[in-house]
């Protein structure tokens, strides 16, 4: 078995470039408007918003709200600020540096549709 996220997105194509870019996800295949790509060991697909369809007939996919979040992921790092540098080196906007909580070091970014991405590191 394999997991696959599905994230609703406003643009396919700015979308999987920011994938790309930032994220560093490798692209397996597009089409239309959807794109497939592998990251750590799961699958993320891209797809535009849509109306119901005959398998989810009361069901419309639409992108999120830039101020609420359903769900997000965390990428569990050694070390926050280092990928804190990196991942703001190609192109992320953080919501905050990152946060010293105790236990975890953690900190925020939004993909161009607003799906929260986290960073975390665990304290010793």
């Amino acid at each position: 078995m394999a997991l696959t996220s599905i994230l609703v997105v406003a643009d396919a194509s700015v979308s999987a470039q920011w994938y790309k870019d930032v994220l560093g996800a490798e692209l397996h295949r597009e089409y239309g408007t959807s794109a497939v790509f592998s990251f750590n060991g799961s699958w993320l697909l891209l797809v535009e918003g849509g109306p119901p369809t005959p398998d989810k007939p009361d069901i419309e996919y639409v992108p999120p709200t830039p101020t609420r979040a359903s769900h997000s992921f965390t990428i569990r790092v050694a070390d926050c600020e280092a990928a804190h540098a990196v991942l703001k080196g190609r192109g992320a906007v953080f919501l905050t540096p990152p946060y010293d909580w105790g236990a975890e070091i953690r900190c925020f970014f939004p993909d161009p549709d607003g799906h929260l991405w986290e960073i975390s590191q665990l304290v010793d």
